[in-house]
């Protein structure tokens, strides 16, 4: 088993299910990084990523016949880009069920303006809400337990409240990352310390179907304790993550440059669901996931 994938504790809950079916039969997501999928890679390709929506995905087309799955998000991408590259197409698969997250990338970089990018998301969310699907949106997480994210925490919080207030207006589901403590660990994060690993990804399912009032079978998972580190090994892992992940994305800001550069979605058409959607190729390194 690779690391920090899923196990279940030993405390698993009943599943029982609702008396009727959930009505979807057309799940198609969109957004960035967070819904592509980064961080919870599928052994045995290349690039492939599970993610939380894949795995929504899969308890949804296990309790209904016909169901099918599009995933549109691409990593890297600003809420502007992923407005224009992937509503409408989105729409055009006539869905019944549309997950939307964007505005993470614009938040957390320099003087990102929460305020200005919640009117584009709620200008994408009144077209998104226009035919009559049901619409899921996203908080962010709340990041005060990261040092490296701390300093953003309240441009975070005033994103959620816009959020909070045009799912309110548009009918929208919210799935609450500000209020699930369960991922407010380090040990729920790749390597990268801004995506979630497996572990992460289980969870975020877990209270999507939540949201949606999909009882299910995916159980709290535990992650493995921390190896207890000295300081000086402490700040030898902080200088490793620096040159690994921190000025590389740096340097790609610089230069005007994204990880999402000739990545394109990885599952641009609704299919029946399997468990590991197919991996594909890319240009760009495979260690470059921000």
């Amino acid at each position: 088993m690779r690391r920090n994938e899923p196990t279940p504790d030993d405390h698993r809950s009943p599943y029982v299910p609702n008396e009727s079916a959930h009505p979807w039969r057309r799940m198609v997501s969109i957004g960035d990084s967070f819904t592509e999928g980064i961080g919870d890679p599928i052994p045995g390709t290349v690039d492939g990523h599970r993610g939380w929506a894949d795995r929504v995905a899969e308890v949804l087309a296990a309790q209904v016949d016909d169901f099918a799955y599009a995933n549109l998000a691409v990593r890297g991408k600003l809420i502007a880009q992923i407005i224009a590259d992937q509503v409408e197409p989105a729409l055009a698969l006539s869905p019944d069920l549309i997950t939307f997250s964007a505005g993470g990338n614009d938040v957390i970089r320099p003087g990102g303006d929460p305020d200005a990018v919640a009117q584009q998301f709620e200008d994408a969310v009144a077209r998104l809400s226009s035919q009559g699907a049901t619409l899921v949106v996203f908080t962010g997480v709340d990041t005060e337990f990261t040092p490296v994210f701390r300093g953003i925490r309240g441009r975070v919080a005033i994103y959620n409240e816009n959020i909070r207030a045009i799912a309110d207006r548009y009918d929208c589901i919210v799935a609450d990352q500000w209020a699930l403590k369960e991922v407010q660990d380090m040990r729920f994060f790749d390597d990268d310390r801004l995506h979630y690993n497996a572990l992460g990804h289980h969870e975020i399912a877990r209270m999507v179907l939540r949201a949606l009032n999909v009882p299910n079978d995916l159980q709290p998972m535990q992650p493995d304790p921390l190896p207890r580190l000295t300081w000086r090994a402490a700040r030898t892992n902080d200088l490793v993550w620096a040159r690994t992940h921190f000025v590389p994305w740096v340097l790609r800001r610089l230069r005007h440059q994204s990880s999402g550069d000739n990545i394109t979605a990885k599952r641009p058409e609704p299919l029946p669901v399997t468990v590991e959607a197919p991996g594909r190729d890319r240009t760009a390194a495979p260690g470059e996931q921000v």
